[in-house]
This record gives structure tokens, sequence and C-alpha cells, in this order.
């Protein structure tokens, strides 16, 4: 049975700090991601880009920034993951800024919810984004997605699933963690949130860490993959707007996608924070297609 993947573009950076990642989706389909999914045999259908209300560029209100515009986006990649899921396609959102992630990931925990699936999310980012209103430094909504999955921001967010929490913290294994703000730290200790930082990867490998956070994935698990592209480190992904050195590099990176693919169990994914307007010649768009071809089972060699 040929696979389908459904791409669904978000251009916009209404959640983010710096200007520039709506420019992501397009990026993507520079960098020939269509192309190149096909070439692994898989039906790929580009849906086109949402449109959604423009980024006003203002300050804080009561915490957070952007909110209703935030929550307008959310609402329709709500809609449109949902409605690939429905059609039993993969869907891939391209981002856009991470705060979408709220909105994907509440329509996968609705789809687990009414198909008896158990949701394992994956979570590659640089960064914890458990920030509140209470504890941001910025009031940016791309800081804050996993928390609004765990049951605490806003209530329009919190509750798109249906379910609150959307998501069970137990199933969000985050990778890659270097930067967590001082406030940050303390509500994920006390969440009990499974964090893979930098120094769990330097010290156990990547492929120990990834082991661990795949740990009981079988034929029951819907497997959703959210890749922030500042994941990875700056020196080979330039292009994103909260870059932190230190990260993963390319070899890691690719056993994390080989590692999600041999599972069998991808469902859904999104690619968040590219921003072409920093990156040198789309090189990172480049990369994160590279990297999403692993992702869905090109491999050097043919393994049993």
């Amino acid at each position: 049975m040929i696979q389908a993947v459904s791409l669904i573009g978000a251009p916009t950076d209404i959640g983010a700090g710096t200007r520039g990642a709506g420019m992501g989706p397009e990026a993507l389909r520079v960098a020939d991601i269509v192309a190149r999914l096909e070439l692994l045999g898989l039906s790929v259908a580009d849906r086109g880009n949402l449109s959604g209300p423009p980024n006003p560029w203002q300050q804080p209100v009561d915490g957070y920034r952007h909110l209703p515009e935030v929550i307008a986006w959310n609402r329709l990649v709500f809609e449109a993951v949902a409605e690939e899921l429905a059609a039993g396609a993969i869907p891939l959102l391209m981002g856009g800024d991470h705060s979408l992630a709220i909105g994907s990931i509440s329509a996968v925990a609705r789809h687990c919810r009414d198909n008896g699936l158990a949701l394992r999310v994956i979570w590659l980012d640089a960064h914890a984004d458990f920030n509140t209103d209470r504890l941001t430094p910025s009031g940016n909504l791309h800081g804050m997605p996993v928390a609004c999955l765990s049951g605490n921001g806003p209530d329009p967010l919190v509750a798109m699933a249906g379910r609150v929490p959307a998501v069970d913290r137990q199933a969000i294994h985050e990778i890659g963690i270097r930067s967590v703000d001082a406030g940050e730290k303390r509500l994920v200790l006390e969440a009990g949130l499974t964090v893979h930082d930098m120094r769990s990867i330097d010290e156990l490998g990547m492929r120990e860490v990834m082991a661990r956070a795949l740990a009981g994935v079988g034929p029951q698990t819907h497997l959703h993959l959210s890749f922030d592209v500042d994941f990875l480190d700056p020196e080979i992904a330039p292009g994103v707007g909260t870059a932190v050195r230190g990260g993963p590099n390319y070899r890691e990176a690719q056993l994390c996608m080989e590692m999600i693919a041999d599972t069998g169990q991808l469902g859904s994914m999104d690619l968040m924070e590219l921003n072409p307007a920093l990156d040198v010649r789309n090189r990172t768009a480049e990369l994160a297609v590279d990297l999403i071809e692993s992702l869905f089972g090109k491999s050097t060699l043919l393994r049993p």
C-alpha cells in the first residue's frame, strides 16, 4: 500500500519574536520537498498554504503576544490536520513558528482518542517550550506549546483537543534541549516532563536517548514528530530565529530520523521555525528535507 503524505503550509510567525518563519513553507518547496518524497514511493499531496490573520507585531497583553491571532491560526491548523488524518494520510505541517504545534498535536490527540491509539510525541527542539504567561520574558507563544498541550495556558488553546490536558505529559519526550528560562526550569521539574537535554545526549549518546524516547512504541501507537529546526546546531542550520550553540550534528540528527522510521509508526509531523530570512542560500531548508527523507525511510543500506 502506498503511503499518502499531505503537506500543509502555515506561513506565519505570529507566535515568534523574530520575523521570517512565515516564509518557511516556500523554502521547503524550493528545496523540492514534494519530488524528493515522491522518489521514496510516497503519494504526496501539497495542500497549499492556510490563510490566517496577519502578524500585527504588537506588545504582549496580559502575558501573551498576539493571542487572538495565535488562536485563529491554531484553529485553522487543527481543522486541516484533522481532515488529513481522517482521510488516512500523514499530515506534514510546514511552519511557521512552533506555537502552531498546539493545533496540530491537539488534532492528533483527538484522532488517537477516537481511534483507540496511544500517542507518543517526540519533540526535537533547543528549547523546552514550557513557559507560561506569568514566567515568559517575552510573551511569545512559540515558547509555550508544550505547556498548553499539558493543560497550562489560555483556555481556547488548552481545550482545543476536547480534553484537558490534550496530551499526557508522560507521552511527550523532548530531545536536544539546551535553553530553558529560569522559572521554566522549575515548572519542567515539577511537571515531571521527560527531557533529554544535550548533557544527556553527550553522556549517553543519541542512540540510547532515542531508544529511551521510543521505548514501548508498538502497532497501536501513533507517533508524532514535532521538529523545531533550531534543534540542530546552528553551524549546520543557520536559518532559525532562536539559534542556540551546541546542538546535535548532522549524523546525530540523521540517527534520530532513522530510528523513528524504523518503528514504522510515524503518523504525523510538524516542521517548524525554519526562517529563510536568516538562512544561507536555503541551506537549512535543504538540510531539513534531507532529514525528512530519512524519516520516511531513505537509508544507505537495506536493513532487516
